[in-house]
């Protein structure tokens, strides 16, 4: 895989990233901040390293498994692993402006 491919289906992970949502704020994983890295590597190995708007997220286990599905249905993804952390924690500065738009914020 070339690194042209490589950044073409992270685009592309990014873009099905964009299609789950915070259960309980009405705006994509992506653009609310929660995604902080996305390495793919050449055997097909998406990294997803992400976080949750609180630690005691009750739908974390969920989110975690949408964010997978969503990547793994990117061609050229052969497997996801996906890690949460909590450093640095999320506040509302991570918001995209799309993101402040949708929630009134701009």
């Amino acid at each position: 895989m070339t690194a042209k491919e490589i950044t073409t289906i992270e685009e592309n992970i990014v873009a099905a990233l964009k299609e789950v949502f915070d259960p309980e704020i009405p705006v994509n994983i992506y653009d609310l901040g929660l995604v902080y890295e996305i390495d793919l590597e050449p055997s097909g190995l998406a990294h997803i390293t992400m976080t949750l708007t609180a630690p005691n997220c009750p739908m974390a286990d969920m989110l975690v498994d949408d964010v997978k599905s969503a990547a793994m249905a990117v061609e050229g993804v052969e497997q996801v692993e996906v890690e949460l952390t909590f450093e640095p924690a999320w506040d509302k500065s991570m918001l995209s402006d799309e993101a402040k738009l949708e929630l009134g914020l701009l």
